[in-house]
């Protein structure tokens, strides 16, 4: 399974740079087309563990005012 992340980012809040930084920090991998970041599971995983991953995202990225959406498939 692969979960894919597409990141919007305000011109008030931190740097792409930055969040960039802290989502590889999170395992995540920039891939270019139509999402941004891609996570690898190598395995099927539950709802819960990608609830879960979705709430590192959040903790990771809060402050920095981007947005996201995750997909899992």
């Amino acid at each position: 399974m692969k979960t894919y992340l597409l990141v919007w980012f305000s011109s008030e809040g931190t740097r792409p740079s930055e969040v960039n930084q802290r989502l590889m920090s999170l395992g995540f991998e920039p891939v270019k087309g139509s999402y941004d970041f891609v996570y690898n599971w190598n395995s099927n995983v539950s709802v819960e563990k990608i609830l879960e991953f979705g709430d590192k995202v959040y903790l990771s990225l809060q402050g920095t005012g981007a947005m996201f959406k995750l997909e899992t498939l």
